[in-house]
């Protein structure tokens, strides 16, 4: 395969990385070692190949081998955090509290994933953000498209429950300020 930019992928297989590995640190590392796979094999590559399933395959397999090792290796407790939280950049020439409702919807929405089960969120991410097909999310998550779409049904089922408790939770406490103001 001749030139192939695989950078184009990052920040999909970022978001990908963060939703199997839910830290920012190991998702990077994860994302990196993909690169250094994909370098080595790039030039086994078919004109014809599908680049970005590609690698969102070596990706997910480095991911499994990892949690592999995890179980049959002694465990190390990190005593530190990683807190930061990506900046959003603002135009100016957005409304202010236009701009705050979509962040905190996407917050929203975002702490809804997270708490999926991980063959919801991988599905979720694949589809919804990545926009992989039926068939490239079966290939690489090894199922027939049946399973994808029906796994697809029931993430999105889960996840509109956790949105609408969500959203319920914070008109009750909007109430809740009302009344005590």
């Amino acid at each position: 395969m001749g030139d192939t930019n695989f950078s184009i992928y990052m920040d999909g297989l970022y978001g990908y990385a963060v939703v199997l590995t839910r830290d920012r640190t190991i998702a990077a590392d994860l994302v990196q070692e993909t690169f250094v796979r994909a370098l080595k094999a790039k030039d086994s590559l078919r004109e014809d190949s599908n680049i970005k399933s590609w690698l969102f395959t070596i990706l997910r397999n480095i991911w499994l081998n990892e949690i592999r090792q995890r179980k049959t290796s002694p465990r190390i407790v990190d005593l530190e955090e990683d807190e930061s939280i990506a900046e959003v950049a603002v135009e100016n020439t957005k409304d202010p509290h236009e701009v705050y409702v979509s962040k905190v919807e996407r917050e929203q929405v975002r702490e809804a994933i997270q708490q999926l089960p991980v063959e919801f969120r991988e599905i979720i991410i694949l589809r919804e953000y990545e926009e992989l097909s039926y068939q490239e999310i079966a290939k690489l998550l090894d199922c027939p498209p049946g399973t994808v779409m029906s796994r697809l049904a029931r993430a999105r089922t889960k996840l509109r429950a956790l949105l609408s408790s969500s959203w319920k939770q914070i008109q009750y406490e909007e109430r809740l300020k009302e009344t005590k103001a």
